[in-house]
């Protein structure tokens, strides 16, 4: 009785180490079909890696294109759905921006899975491989510690909309219109036309003059002996003027204010004019301001401390470039 009962225990050892072993060497479809067609063993091993490998590797290629393509159209598809309402050359650029650099991640992702599976394909080990590549993406990373913050602060600066191509911004001690906005970098032209690149990851603070609105600050300077609330009369009627001129009372976003008298010193009194105006229009509503408010006070002979009416401008105003000059419809 007991060698019986250890034949069944061994029988049963045997079937249970079958079923849990997996199959060292697995044969497929293609390698049974040439078997039976009178193949040896080594044709039929030889028939299925020419056949199918290839044939892996072209579904992979494939799918690696397919994968690519989808999420290419995904992202337009976004872009072209967005509402009407906001809608325009700012918010293409920085969807634009923004689907560029998911497409290029992804991209790379895919065509790296895509390599994996493929060389995993042809028989290469890939342990190896994946453990180097490791060891190397740490050393890299410890490397290129500042490209890669300088891709993270761009991305953040898109996706909080800081500041986009157009705008007139101060990034440390360069102030200048963006001419460019990646990932990488900021391009800026001052009004003397320098040209600055400022890497993302060293912006820290930015000071952008065209956002949503701007308001344009002009201070007229007159001596004591005027009297103040005739002028204040005077500079009213000129804003007014200004509000009502078909150049550029689309460029005022609210009624002109007069708010009196701004300082007092040796130079005078100093009465301030603030005009809120669109974007990148407070250089231009400044400017004419200046010019008509000077020949009003040269009319009704106002004088200066030195016998000469100062108009000077904010510091909003220094150190930019202008904007385009105005067109009419």
């Amino acid at each position: 009785m007991a060698p019986l009962c250890q034949g069944e225990d061994m029988a049963l050892v045997e079937i249970l180490s079958a079923v849990s072993a997996p199959d060292a060497d697995p044969k497929g479809y293609i390698y049974r079909l040439l078997k039976k067609l009178g193949a040896s063993d080594f044709g039929a091993r030889t028939g299925e890696f020419l056949l199918v490998g290839p044939l892996r590797i072209l579904v992979i290629v494939l799918g690696a294109m397919v994968g690519s393509r989808v999420l290419r159209s995904a992202v337009a598809a976004l872009r072209s759905r967005a509402p009407l309402r906001v809608r325009n050359t700012r918010v293409e650029q920085r969807a634009a921006t923004i689907g560029d650099a998911i497409a290029s991640l992804w991209k790379v992702v895919v065509l790296v899975v895509a390599l994996l599976s493929i060389l995993g394909e042809v028989g290469i080990n890939l342990g190896p491989l994946l453990a180097g590549a490791g060891i190397a993406g740490i050393a890299l990373a410890f490397g290129a510690q500042a490209i890669i913050k300088d891709y993270l602060g761009g991305l953040f600066i898109l996706l909080e909309d800081q500041f986009g191509v157009g705008d007139v911004v101060t990034i440390g001690v360069n102030s200048g219109t963006v001419e460019d906005l990646n990932l990488r970098f900021t391009r800026l032209r001052s009004a003397d036309g320098t040209v600055w690149f400022v890497p993302n990851g060293e912006i820290r603070a930015v000071g952008n003059q065209s956002m949503e609105w701007s308001r344009a600050i002009v201070d007229v300077i007159v001596g004591y002996d005027n009297d103040i609330s005739a002028v204040m009369s005077a500079l009213s009627e000129e804003i007014g003027a200004l509000t009502g001129d078909a150049v550029w009372k689309d460029r005022i976003l609210e009624t002109p204010e007069v708010q009196g008298v701004q300082s007092m010193n040796v130079e005078g009194v100093a009465l301030r004019i603030v005009v809120k105006t669109q974007p990148r229009e407070q250089w231009a509503v400044a400017r004419e301001l200046r010019a008509r408010v000077a020949e009003r006070m040269r009319r009704d002979g106002v004088r200066g401390a030195g016998r000469m009416v100062v108009v000077n401008s904010s510091t909003l105003d220094v150190g930019v470039p202008p904007p385009p000059p105005p067109t009419l419809n």
